[in-house]
């Protein structure tokens, strides 16, 4: 009796069951807000303090009392000089604080007139040559943090910004999620490492692995500790062996080729032989075939051999997979709206993931060549489109497009 095959499984369903293995790595690191980027928090930042601490000025000019100026001829005389990290006195009646930017604003003043509205008389007195509006130019305490607020919440992936937020309230020490262990191999006797071989020196069948270049560069941009294993001979032993030592040290084992069901795919038997194996078809183009399962603690994720295929899959699955290892709390890129100036006559059954780029129109034009294996197809485009299953797509056709920029 023949066994009915499973049918493919609908992208989102794989990415929610995927999800429900990836649990938050346990442990805290506390590293220099210097070195925090890329990290995802693991604790809400909390501010001590207002920012800024207290209202200060946003121009080079004068502090004034609006209610002293009331007579545009009128020059006033000046009392004192505010520079940035000085405190002044309160503002004497009748007369203007010469004041700049991110100084204090002085007691009894409601304003800063910035000094190209300002006149500099002979004996030094200021002549106001705009009526001033109160609070002008004032920066307020607390404007940009206030005092207890949560300034940046936890499972946040910090980035530049952030971390000159964070030190603005005073850490330079920040709780981050520790990074996960993946170790990196591929399979594939057909494999060569860049500068092992010559171009002219290769053999009938063998390729270049592109794989582990970029599943490694995509890895490191995640934050993970990468650990690159090298290509696994195509033997059931050898397969066994790289899972089993990987498993001992690393959250996830990470492989390319090898995940479908010809004589030479190892993968499969020698993950079932440590742990478990689920080996899916996933209903999208490129990338059917994809492997999730656990040899020992270690998570397993086995990606197809066709690099456009390994390419889409790792930032549609892994990379999600791999932010909620590390607790962030948002991981689904953004999405824009925007016309297709191509055509796609032949619908697939399958959801399709098109390399397209953006042109000077403000439309999307499609690499011409959408196999699986032509890599420069991604390195054309910056995103991708996603195509509904049996979808046609016509010049003008609004279409939902994810740029490289949310993936990577």
């Amino acid at each position: 009796m023949t066994v009915p095959r499973p049918g493919l499984k609908p992208l989102d369903t794989a990415l929610a069951e995927l999800l429900a293995f990836a649990k938050p790595l346990p442990g805290t690191e506390h590293v220099a807000t210097f070195d925090a980027d890329g990290r995802v928090l693991a604790q809400d930042l909390i501010s001590s303090l207002h920012v800024p601490p207290q209202d200060n000025s946003s121009m080079d000019g004068y502090a004034v009392r609006c209610a002293d100026i009331t007579n545009p001829a009128a020059a006033l005389p000046v009392s004192q000089r505010i520079a940035a990290g000085t405190s002044g006195g309160p503002l004497a009646p009748a007369s203007v604080a010469r004041i700049f930017t991110g100084a204090p604003v002085p007691l009894g003043a409601d304003a800063i007139v910035m000094q190209e509205d300002c006149e500099v008389q002979a004996d030094g007195a200021v002549r106001i040559t705009n009526q001033p509006r109160t609070g002008q130019w004032i920066r307020r305490a607390g404007e940009d943090v206030a005092l207890g607020a949560v300034v940046l919440a936890q499972g946040q992936r910090l980035g530049p910004a952030a971390l000159g937020l964070a030190a603005s309230i005073g850490l330079d020490q920040l709780p981050v999620s520790r990074r996960p262990k993946v170790a990196l191999f591929s399979t594939g006797d057909e494999l060569v490492m860049p500068g092992q071989v010559a171009p002219a020196d290769m053999l009938p069948g063998a390729i270049y692995n592109s794989n582990r270049f970029f599943l490694r560069a995509l890895l490191l941009r995640l934050g993970c500790d990468v650990t690159d294993l090298g290509i696994v001979p195509d033997r059931l032993d050898a397969t066994v062996d790289a899972l089993r030592q990987a498993a001992s040290h690393h959250d996830l084992i990470l492989t390319s080729g090898g995940v479908s069901v010809g004589e030479e795919d190892h993968i499969k038997p020698a993950v079932q032989s440590l742990g478990t194996l689920d080996l899916w078809q996933i209903a999208i183009k490129p990338g059917k075939p994809f492997a999730y399962g656990q040899v020992g603690a270690a998570h397993f994720i086995g990606l197809p051999g066709n690099p456009v295929s390994s390419f889409v899959t790792f930032l549609l699955l892994v990379r999600p997979f791999l932010l909620k290892l590390q607790g962030q709390s948002q991981w689904v890129p953004a999405r824009m709206a925007l016309p297709a100036h191509f055509t796609w006559a032949k619908a697939d059954k399958r959801r399709e993931f098109l390399r397209v780029r953006r042109n000077a129109a403000g439309g999307l034009d499609l690499f011409p060549n959408q196999s699986s294996g032509v890599l420069t197809s991604a390195v054309w485009g910056d995103g991708l489109v996603d195509n509904p299953a049996g979808q046609t797509i016509a010049p003008g056709d609004t279409v939902q497009f994810i740029p490289f920029a949310e993936l990577l």
